[in-house]
């Protein structure tokens, strides 16, 4: 089965999906293709308003791993580029309410874990086929 592709469909249940996760604690939408969802707020690094993405994760020690494929999008997501501008923000995993500080993982690491990623999800590998761009990798450490 092909990796999902950006639409309508897939923007409409990005507005909706943090909404289910944020009302049911996480039982609802708190899983995505066998991976575990949090949710991800920032703020816009031109508006400074609050926003929250439903994010897929990989644990990694007492840190959390996010990848900002945007479905292979040629552009990195507005998210990133909020935590690039503010790298402090936090998390809700659940119903717990995490502040975390964001940071970009860099060669070697970034290998590392790229290849963890891929083993557990393989479409991360389709995305990544899909754009000239390398798909950053954010480590979300608990501050």
């Amino acid at each position: 089965m092909a990796a999902p592709r950006r639409s309508k469909v897939i923007e409409i249940f990005w507005q909706i999906h943090p909404r289910l996760y944020r009302w049911s604690g996480g039982r609802i939408g708190g899983a995505i293709g066998g991976m575990p969802v949090l949710l991800l707020m920032t703020r816009g690094r031109r508006s400074g308003e609050p926003r929250t993405n439903a994010l897929t994760y990989f644990p990694r020690g007492g840190s959390y791993v996010v990848i900002a494929s945007f479905l292979g999008e040629p552009r990195n997501p507005a998210w990133l580029l909020n935590l690039r501008a503010e790298p402090n923000a936090e998390v809700l995993v659940g119903r717990s309410r995490i502040a975390v500080r964001a940071r970009e993982a860099a060669d070697p690491e970034r290998a590392q874990i790229w290849a963890e990623v891929v083993a557990k999800a393989p479409d991360y590998a389709e995305y990544q086929s899909r754009t000239t761009r390398t798909i950053p990798l954010v480590v979300l450490d608990p501050r």
